[in-house]
């Protein structure tokens, strides 16, 4: 089944799609522990090739709480995009309060050495409302 990708950005030819479903199932509304599923398709529609180096995500939470996260690629890996590829992954983020927001940048280098930093598009996360 093609996942229903409901944001996207693109820097330079390099496209950024993400699909972000709530997971009730990995919640614990009780404990004040809200859980989201996000789905990312890279996609180089560049004429260079491309490898993804590092992710900065800045995930906002329903008080206003703003954390940074930095790492090295995307779960474990850094993938390498030639012209017209794509690069999916499945991640995941929990929050204290019923709703929140990400959004970002990763960092890619470029066949000609040179830096690309390509925006992650804002998403929010937001739990259905329950009866409690």
């Amino acid at each position: 089944m093609e996942q229903l990708f409901q944001h996207a950005a693109i820097t330079d030819g390099v496209t950024v799609r993400v699909a972000v479903n709530f997971l009730p199932e990995q919640s614990h509304v009780s404990a004040g522990k809200w859980f989201w599923v996000y789905h990312i398709r890279i996609e180089n529609h560049s004429r260079e090739t491309i490898q993804l180096l590092t992710r900065h995500w800045r995930i906002t939470d329903g008080n206003g709480a703003v954390n940074h996260v930095d790492g090295e690629g995307v779960v474990g890996e850094q993938p390498i995009l030639p012209p017209e590829g794509t690069h999916d992954y499945v991640s995941g983020c929990p929050l204290t309060t019923p709703h929140g927001s990400m959004e970002g940048h990763y960092t890619f280098r470029k066949e000609s050495g040179e830096a690309l930093r390509v925006a992650i598009p804002f998403f929010p996360l937001a739990a259905p409302a329950t009866a409690d």
